[in-house]
């Protein structure tokens, strides 16, 4: 009973009832009222980012307490910066955040309607119908749209031989980000870079082996793919070779440093020979280690710690290059490519833990004398890494969540090789489809049904307006000529072409990530309209 917030009382008849405490510091919101706040709470951050939807979509610039300046058009990096304070904003952040780790791309369009649905939501609930049928007419909607999908979406071809159709869809998702301007150049590196790594018999792609590294300077054009993996690290020495050929790597987890004891005794050095035999000692040490190294067969030191000048002259002289402070998702990395064992002992070096590559060599950028290492032509030739260039870091850290986008883009083709068609036009066959299917219930379920089908438009909706267009004509036009013709790929023609056929602008997305849109938008509604009572500290609240 301690935890209890308030204590039992007896009327004059011996009936007990209970004094809540602290009621003046708690705020409390019931019913519609919670409801209506949770809605606009949703609705501000929907329309936040609302703008940023589609090919001509605007970009945000996040400034972060500290000063540090992001500018993107990423719907969950845009979530991820902004500090919301509301709890219904937190969900929704949180919504865009599992779009991006599912699929990678999406992440505008699912918290748009998420922000339509409540709003349409809203408007039932003025009309009096109850939140749970609006909940439960919204959830069979959604059934609805997905098997529609399911039925317009086509097979895509996806082989090794024939990449176009893959830098098509790459492009499509690459169109509303600020590399638009190379890319095509963006779009190959993507999808060379996951063909690079794909088990296509298995429908299977491993991330972890794509690895996007940046370096500041040069222009956005200069970025390519290396068939190995880069590090931001230059040889340990100056003098040593710039470029070393069929390298036996020794990839180490321990320092090149003479053991220190385990104890917490002191050792006291009283006079210059015991100095001298304590410095032969870590020299003799250091010379063991190189030798157990040099005895394995390595010609390469890959190491996670560092080591001090004299480890590092005394590589020099016995002619073995080295590599230091290499950070320990780089030495995995490393690892997997080459083929190699990561040792954490020099006494269990053997030639066989060693990995092997065909080049080493330092990459110099500019007059900055900034370098970096390549390792290719590794015996696991899968590791590749997309090494970005750009005018300053900004641009650089854009190009990479862009890229991002676009790989898992083109990993979820791999792994369900499907599609729909963009430019809202998916969403406009799903609206028609749920709105057919409304006429043909009796029960209270078809006004949720027609409120799901009017959510939908709002991404065709925010498409026309961002690109300028009269978005009611435009979107009145392309249903019109959906419900006559019934092709599912007219949408919103965003680039003026005069064309509104999506199939021949290749403006294409996978069905997997249309999908997931649907389901997740769907079920944050529905956990939302379920809440009807909301107890918070009263200390004033805001998004």
């Amino acid at each position: 009973m301690a935890a209890f917030p308030g204590s039992i009382a007896f009327d004059e008849f011996g009936r007990p009832f209970i004094i809540l405490r602290d009621q003046e510091n708690q705020k409390r919101l019931t019913g519609i009222d919670a409801l209506k706040s949770h809605i606009l709470a949703a609705q501000q951050i929907a329309n936040t980012i609302r703008t940023s939807l589609g090919p001509k979509g605007l970009d945000k610039m996040m400034v972060s307490p500290d000063g540090e300046v992001t500018v993107t058009n990423d719907g969950a990096t845009i979530l991820k910066m902004m500090e919301v304070d509301h709890e219904i904003g937190k969900l929704l952040v949180q919504l865009s955040q599992s779009q991006d780790d599912e699929i990678g791309d999406g992440t505008t369009g699912v918290v748009v309607l998420a922000g339509a649905l409540l709003e349409q939501a809203g408007a039932l609930l003025d009309r009096g119908i109850h939140p749970i049928r609006i909940a439960d007419g919204f959830e069979l909607a959604c059934q609805t749209a997905v098997k529609h999908l399911d039925k317009i979406a086509e097979l895509f071809p996806v082989s090794a031989e024939n990449t176009e159709p893959l830098i098509k869809v790459a492009m499509t998702t690459l169109g509303s980000k600020i590399i638009n301007k190379c890319h095509r150049q963006m779009a190959e590196i993507a999808v060379n870079a996951v063909l690079a790594v794909a088990d296509l018999e298995q429908k299977d792609v491993n991330f972890e082996l794509i690895k996007v590294e940046g370096k500041v300077g040069g222009r956005l054009e200069d970025t390519t793919l290396v068939k190995g993996v880069v590090i931001d690290k230059t040889m340990s020495h100056p003098q040593m070779p710039k470029e070393l050929k069929n390298v036996k790597l020794a990839i180490l987890t321990c320092p090149f440093e003479p053991p220190k004891p385990k104890t917490k005794h002191k050792l006291d050095v009283t006079n210059v020979e015991e100095f001298k035999e304590l410095r032969q000692y870590e020299q003799d040490k250091f010379k063991e280690m190189v030798g157990l190294v040099k005895k394995a067969g390595a010609t390469l030191a890959i190491c996670q710690w560092g080591f001090d000048d004299e480890a590092n002259h005394l590589l020099l002289q016995q002619q073995l290059p080295a590599v230091r402070w290499v950070g320990g998702p780089e030495i995995e990395l490393i690892a997997i490519a080459t083929g190699g064992r990561i040792v954490p002992r020099f006494e269990e070096l053997s030639p066989d833990k060693l990995g092997s590559a065909g080049l080493v060599r330092e990459l110099s950028f500019g007059t900055t004398k900034d370098h970096m290492l390549v390792i290719e032509e590794c015996s696991n030739s899968r590791a590749v890494t997309i090494l970005v260039r750009g005018g300053n870091q900004m641009l650089v850290a854009e190009a990479k969540r862009s890229l991002h986008d676009a790989l898992c883009v083109v990993r979820s083709l791999v792994q369900e090789p499907r599609v729909v068609y963009g430019g809202g036009a998916a969403e406009i066959a799903c609206s028609l489809a749920v709105a057919a299917q409304a006429d043909q219930l009796a029960s209270l379920e078809q006004y949720a049904f027609r409120s799901f089908a009017e959510a939908l438009e709002s991404i065709p909706l925010a498409l026309a307006e961002n690109s300028g267009l009269s978005a009611i004509h435009a979107l009145g036009e392309v249903k019109a000529k959906q419900a006559a013709t019934g092709d599912s790929a007219l949408g919103i023609d965003c680039m003026s072409t005069g064309n509104m056929n999506m199939r021949e602008q290749h403006v294409i997305e996978s069905l997997k990530s249309k999908r997931q849109q649907l389901l997740l938008a769907t079920q944050l509604v529905k956990m939302i309209l379920k809440i009807d009572d909301v107890r918070s500290p009263n200390d004033g609240q805001g998004l």
